[in-house]
């Protein structure tokens, strides 16, 4: 086959490199939008986590100057009820499977941990996870009605305060708990684990651990600024109602 003529080829060669000139200019704008986008999620995604910090820092804070008064009460009436001290710590496991000591409202009596070996078969927890009982014997009168309203579990302010907790966030568990976990519960140790969260305000302890799992999973995989704020007015009623607390 003869080659094209001489004419032929330069508008052949000229046809290409205008074809193609801009190729380079399009890579480089199409690597500026990629790296534009990921940047910008970035910030997003770091925007959110440092202002949702911010307001566990502040409103803890808070709560802990303007609830101290009622803090020193419930204190006094708790040891007065039962020996040993208001407060009960337990090691719990928190983001990132890291331990930490939380804090509680003491609601049994001291010996609770050893009853609960004599009352494992009463369990009415689903799943085998967790231990509940609706009427449990270890608890105290006082204990009882603070669970009820959740009162006991305002000293995890201190926590949230600390950075070991957030307002809202999966339920921190014990580490006899994460033992039996599934690969796929570990789901939530991915999160800062907190004091309220989906099934604490649409049931509670009614909540099998199966579902518990399945809606702290939703919280990771939806979690956003606005839907925090949700979840903390509906603990309001959830609190009130006193609904699946025991």
């Amino acid at each position: 086959m003869s080659a094209p003529p001489p004419d032929q080829k330069d508008a052949f060669q000229r046809e290409l490199m205008a074809r193609y000139s801009g190729v380079g200019v399009r890579m480089g704008m199409g690597r500026f939008r990629f790296h534009a986008k990921r940047t910008v999620f970035v910030l997003v995604v770091f925007g959110t986590q440092v202002l949702k910090r911010l307001v566990d820092v502040v409103a803890s804070f808070a709560a802990l100057v303007v609830l101290m008064p009622f803090f020193v009460a419930l204190a006094i009436a708790i040891r007065v009820e039962s020996r040993g001290p208001a407060l009960f710590k337990q090691t719990r496991i928190g983001a990132r499977g890291e331990p930490f000591t939380m804090y509680k409202f003491r609601s049994m009596y001291m010996d609770a941990e050893e009853r609960k070996k004599e009352l494992a078969a009463q369990n009415e927890m689903a799943g085998g996870v967790l231990f509940k009982m609706k009427k449990d014997p270890r608890i105290t009168r006082i204990g009882r009605l603070i669970r009820k309203t959740s009162v006991d579990e305002l000293p995890q302010l201190w926590n949230v305060f600390k950075g070991e907790m957030s307002l809202v966030g999966p339920r921190p568990p014990v580490p006899n708990e994460v033992a039996d976990y599934s690969l796929e519960d570990h789901r939530r140790l991915e999160v800062t684990p907190g004091i309220t969260c989906i099934w604490q305000v649409t049931g509670r302890s009614d909540i099998p651990f199966d579902q518990q799992v399945e809606l702290d999973s939703l919280y990771i995989e939806s979690q956003t600024f606005t839907g925090d704020l949700k979840l903390l007015l509906k603990t309001i009623p959830a609190v009130l109602l006193g609904r699946g607390a025991y």
